[in-house]
This record gives structure tokens, C-alpha cells and sequence, in this order.
């Protein structure tokens, strides 16, 4: 996302300040677009040892100079935690309370914050930002099935009595566009989900574009309770969904499975979030009228995979 970095620069010679004739801070006002990128290695390992040389960044296909770059950024990190309580997660409750709570509380440093939003038949905002992880973990102890009022054990699909059973990308818009839009730093929101919503307000792409908008990147945890969805155990599904949200914002999907565990995966998550290259230039068209800019960040080395945000909108900072 296009964004102003306004800094306040304070003078005086010896201490390095600067101030103005009058002894007010100076602001000055720096247009520039900033990417987080992960880079992988051909064995799929992260690399945390690259230098600016290895990145080439595009904007709708033209090169721009990298104007900073950094490989270990110490800007605070806000997470959004996102659950799906619908009745097609009731069995995968408590477990991913426990998980979450671990993630916490070895993720969360003392500048970062988080928040917890669980939706089923609706969102609700459980916890809001604090980095507190005692707060949190009541937060995640008061996660309970969400579903449309009419019978104890709805099932999953939604029925003409049942027409809201879950609500992922309103969730997603909700965390993105009322919570994260407005802080600064590093912004992630993380979805355990089978990726199924059957009643959003919220499309699918205007999910994609509130998370965009508030430079957050969407990491899917892929979470399916086969047997929820009767004989066969045919459910999920929304995993293409899952993947395109996480695409395009700079993230990836998970899975849990009997391979990789919830917690393993918290800990891929924690260590991608940690691993990160911060990239900043500036872009060639000044303006702020809200289209759309592709983003593509290309390795001197061919065998090197990067994971980044694939654009941004250029739209005015909010006070």
C-alpha cells in the first residue's frame, strides 16, 4: 500500500536535531511504497543472508531503484488471529485454543501487539490489540460455536433456515479495514479455516482489496474436520479461496495434516514473520486517486523463490 511516512526531525548540532527558525519540528512528507518479502532457497529453506543486489522490484513492469532494504526489520509487528467457530470447526476448538495461546506467547515481543476475532454465523472481535498474552488467552478462552440460531447441531452448509454459516471474508475485511488499516509497522492476519463462507456481505475480492489497502499480509491455516461434513467426510473446499487471498497479499496457506500440526505450523509462521527483507522505493507516478499498481520482486538467483505482495493501491494516508 502507497503510504506517507511522516517523520519528525528534531535539530540541534551536537545532538543531531534540527529544528526550524522558530524551534518547531520540521515534518517532512516521503511518498514511498513499502514491500515484505520472504525469500526461499531451492530446498525450500528460508534465506536470511541476501543482500539488495539479489532484488530486482517492478512496478507494473518497469524496474524502480530500491531506495531502502533492510534484512532483519525491528518495525513492530500488529497480528490479526482469525478463527472460524462454525459448526463445521466445533470438534477443532479446543485444540486451537491451545495452539494459539503457545503462538502467543512466544511470538509477541514488547512492541508488537494482537488481536483475536473469531465467525461463524458472524464476526466478533473477542480481544482487541494488546500485547498482553494473559489478555489474549482469556480472549481465546471465551472462543464457542457460532451458529445461526435453529437447532443444537447445525450442520455446515447452510439451509433456508441457515443462511449465514460462516462469514470469512467479512471477518477478513473486518480485521483488515477496522483494525489494521490505520496502524503502522508490520501487519499480518492469520485464518484458521476450512475456507468455506456461506453468507458474507463482504465479496471475495473485496477481502483481497481491504487487506491490500492495510498492507496486511493473510497467512491460511487449512484446517478441515472431515467427518463434520458427513459420510465421505467432503468438506472444505475453500482452499483455492484460502490461496489466492494469501497470494496476492504476500502470504501462503498451511495445512494441517497428519504431517504438520498446528503448532508446527504456528512455528513456520513465526519464523517467516522473523525472516522477513523490508524493500522500499519510490513510485514513479506520485498520485493518490486509489488505482491499483502491480507489484513484482524478481531474484538475481533463478533457483531463489521470494514471497511477496503483488500490488497496492495509491490511496491517501488517513490522519
Amino acid at each position: 500500500m502507497l503510504f506517507a511516512c511522516t517523520f519528525l526531525v528534531f535539530a540541534q548540532v551536537l545532538s543531531g536535531q534540527v529544528l526550524s527558525a522558530n524551534d518547531e519540528p520540521i515534518r517532512v512528507d516521503v511518498n514511498l511504497v513499502s514491500v515484505l518479502a520472504s525469500v526461499r532457497g531451492k530446498s525450500g529453506g528460508l534465506l536470511s543472508n541476501l543482500q539488495q543486489s539479489d532484488f530486482k522490484i517492478l512496478e507494473d513492469g518497469k524496474e524502480q531503484a530500491i531506495k531502502n532494504f533492510t534484512r532483519e526489520t525491528d518495525l513492530p509487528l500488529t497480528i490479526g488471529l482469525l478463527i472460524d467457530t462454525s459448526g463445521s470447526q466445533e470438534r477443532l476448538i479446543d485444540m486451537e485454543q491451545r495452539a494459539a495461546s503457545e503462538f502467543f506467547t512466544k511470538v509477541l515481543r514488547q512492541k508488537d501487539e494482537a488481536f483475536l476475532i473469531q465467525f461463524g454465523a458472524e464476526a466478533e472481535l473477542l480481544q482487541d490489540s494488546t500485547n498482553s498474552p494473559r489478555l489474549l488467552q482469556k480472549g481465546l478462552q471465551q472462543l464457542r460455536l457460532s451458529v445461526p440460531v435453529g437447532g443444537l447441531h447445525p450442520g455446515p452448509v447452510p439451509t433456508s433456515q441457515n443462511q449465514a454459516g460462516t462469514v470469512l471474508y467479512d471477518a477478513v475485511y473486518l480485521a483488515a479495514n477496522e483494525r489494521l488499516r490505520n496502524d503502522v509497522g508490520r501487519k499480518a492476519i492469520v485464518l484458521i479455516t476450512d475456507g468455506v463462507d456461506t453468507g458474507s456481505k463482504i465479496t471475495h475480492d473485496k477481502a483481497i482489496e481491504a487487506a491490500q489497502k492495510a498492507d496486511a499480509i493473510i497467512y491460511s491455516i487449512y484446517y478441515v474436520d472431515r467427518a463434520a461434513y458427513g459420510f465421505g467426510g467432503f468438506g472444505g473446499g475453500g482452499e483455492g479461496d484460502l490461496r489466492r487471498m494469501s497470494t496476492e497479499t504476500g502470504g501462503q496457506v498451511f495445512h494441517v495434516d497428519r504431517g504438520h500440526s498446528l503448532d508446527d505450523i504456528f512455528r513456520a509462521i513465526q519464523e517467516e514473520m522473523r525472516s522477513q527483507y523490508a524493500i522500499t522505493y519510490q513510485p514513479p507516478n506520485p498520485k493518490r486517486d486509489g488505482t491499483y499498481h502491480k507489484i513484482d520482486i524478481r531474484m538475481s538467483n533463478k533457483d531463489y523463490k521470494v514471497q511477496a505482495r503483488k500490488g497496492y493501491y495509491a490511496i491517501e494516508p488517513e490522519n
